[in-house]
């Protein structure tokens, strides 16, 4: 007979994060992909206590690869006036596009003003409601867990809505529709893999013919980097299978890379980073040279483990 425990919520957050400032928002910061998860897309942390005037953001963000600013302000209580106040007055100081409130719990009031914030304001700024919890079965480890409880209706549509008018999205587009012009001229490139249709998107996927991973190239604009990447979309043995071969791979490729479990994620992450310049177009062929490059290898070299 198989023994299950019992699942116990720890309600007391202070008993493992004493203090907002020194405890929980260091922790949110360094553990921002379980929040990221939640809400729905990544996030990249700038600055912890971030100064707005004579008051501190908890967490001032980005959307990884994009423009985007994020602000994430952090209580450890029920939600109160004062932080719904403080958290607009942090949106307009840092002039935010994302912003999330991250709480014990929130109370129907709050719910409502949030509710309202998002029917009310310009659709191109999303505000984010997040409940944390805490989860424990017997002596095993703590788990937090994050609901997000008020978001903008219709996020990823209203998003899409204002794609065209964002600049950052229109040079993507324009960097894969150079990219696709340049690579399947190489007929050995071309063999490889299946052209793809440019979009907006900070990424670009490539099929390695496994339902369980594939290549995704990106571009991390804030950060002046082009990625390329082996992503599993969610296999922990399989990225541990490879790891097991990492020696191997990074000998047949030439060079070494990040290899990024993700433990608290379902997604693993196996990457390499180069310092490109978007903005300078005559140095595109040379980096679509890099991309072309390192897929291919990438390929070759993991397919034999997948």
């Amino acid at each position: 007979m198989i023994n299950l425990g019992t699942l116990k919520e720890i309600t007391d957050l202070r008993s493992i994060w004493p203090h907002e400032a020194l405890n929980f928002t260091p922790w949110v910061a360094e553990n921002v992909e379980l929040l990221a998860d939640a809400v729905g897309f990544d996030i990249t942390v700038d600055e912890t206590e971030s100064s707005v005037g004579d008051f501190n953001v908890d967490i001032y963000a980005s959307e990884t690869g994009t423009d985007r600013k994020i602000i994430i302000e952090n209580q450890l209580e029920d939600t109160d006036h004062d932080h719904l106040g403080k958290l607009i007055t942090y949106a307009s100081g840092k002039d935010a596009d994302v912003v999330i409130w991250v709480v014990k719990h929130a109370r129907e009031e709050h719910k409502a003003a949030v509710e309202w914030l998002n029917n009310h304001t310009d659709d191109k700024i999303g505000f984010f409601l997040c409940e944390i919890k805490l989860f424990q079965i017997g002596d095993s480890d703590i788990a937090p867990s994050f609901t997000v409880v008020e978001r903008p209706n219709d996020w990823t549509k209203e998003i899409k809505k204002t794609t065209l008018t964002n600049p950052t999205q229109q040079q993507r587009l324009e960097y894969w529709n150079a990219f696709n012009d340049y690579a399947f001229q190489n007929t050995e490139f071309a063999k490889s893999f299946n052209k793809r249709k440019p979009n907006t998107d900070h990424w670009m996927d490539f099929s390695i013919g496994s339902s369980a991973c594939h290549i995704s190239v990106t571009q991390i604009q804030k950060r002046n980097k082009v990625g390329v990447e082996l992503y599993i979309n969610d296999d922990k043995e399989l990225f541990k299978g490879l790891h097991s071969h990492k020696d191997e791979v990074e000998s047949a490729m030439g060079f070494a890379l990040d290899w990024r479990e993700l433990p608290e994620r379902k997604a693993s992450r196996i990457i390499v980073e180069k310092d490109v310049k978007f903005d300078d177009q005559n140095a595109w062929p040379q980096q679509f040279e890099y991309i072309m490059d390192v897929c291919m290898k990438m390929k070759k070299a993991f397919r034999k483990y997948i």
